[in-house]
């Protein structure tokens, strides 16, 4: 994985990733991911994901595939690690709200977010970025019971 300093082609990949999430459809399923979805079982998870003729079935899976293909481009070494977890907190945001649940998820689709939590595994810059939103989220949830 590349790490250190970044190239010229690694400052135009985030520049293009950034271009993409300002897409209007896209910024309308990452608002609705990141602030309106908050499952608390792995049943409410799978109610909307399988919903697949719903928009919110459709804001999720464009919402996950989008971090997973990103997350993937660092992990072939396509970009910069180091430059992707300082520019993009949200793929760590998204994980750490399924965290609670991500087991029983993953025991029916294995690998989910799996590409997502390879970098984090892989680079310390991220788990530490991880780590940090992980608290974040977890406050706030306890906080919402």
């Amino acid at each position: 994985m590349q790490q250190g300093i970044a190239s010229h082609a690694d400052g135009e990949l985030i520049l293009k990733l950034y271009e993409l999430r300002t897409e209007t459809v896209l910024r309308a399923a990452r608002a609705w991911v990141g602030g309106e979805f908050w499952p608390t079982s792995a049943d409410e998870f799978f109610a909307v994901k399988n919903d697949l003729g719903s928009q919110k079935s459709a804001y999720l899976r464009q919402v996950v595939s989008y971090w997973e293909m990103a997350a993937s481009m660092v992990l072939h070494g396509a970009l910069s690690s180091d430059l992707f977890v300082d520019c993009n907190p949200e793929p760590f945001f998204i994980l750490a709200k399924f965290a609670p649940i991500l087991t029983e998820i993953q025991a029916q689709e294995p690998g989910y977010m799996g590409k997502t939590q390879q970098l984090i595994e892989k680079s310390q810059a991220a788990a530490s970025r991880y780590e940090a939103v992980r608290k974040m989220v977890a406050a706030r949830q306890a906080s919402q019971d």
